[in-house]
């Protein structure tokens, strides 16, 4: 199966943000992010939509989910601080070919490095690690 695995876009400082951290929304930078994820996935094949439930990740999705008519599928499992294990298992059983937005942490823990917002990881997943297809830059 092949996971697009996308950081959210931009979202602002944390530090700057004062309520609860789950609604800090994109910022500008992270709107055009996100609308720009369209044309960079456009032509390859999704057939859900995962993201984390925190707000930053859901934005980052919407405009792609809107253009395939698909609908933004949130799980914890993707959540900031989320085990990568149980991220795996969701991945593994959510179909042939998906986008998850998730964050910083999980990707590192996934990748072995950090990756910038907006940016998305192309991966093969089966049973065993995962394997690196492609990377592309913040959209």
């Amino acid at each position: 199966m092949i996971v697009y695995l996308i950081r959210h876009a931009s979202a602002g400082k944390r530090s700057k943000w004062s309520r609860d951290d789950r609604l800090r929304p994109l910022d500008k930078r992270g709107r055009r992010q996100a609308e720009a994820l369209v044309a960079q996935l456009a032509g390859r094949e999704l057939d859900r939509i995962l993201s984390s439930p925190y707000l930053r990740c859901v934005e980052t999705v919407e405009p792609l989910a809107g253009a395939l008519g698909l609908e933004v599928e949130t799980h914890d499992a993707l959540a900031e601080g989320a085990v990568v294990d149980a991220a795996l298992a969701l991945l593994r059983a959510s179909g042939d070919a998906v986008a998850a937005c998730v964050h910083g942490d999980l990707l590192a823990e996934l990748l072995g490095r950090e990756e910038p917002k907006g940016s998305t990881t192309v991966l093969e997943l089966d049973s065993g690690p995962p394997k690196l297809l492609e990377r592309l830059p913040p959209a």
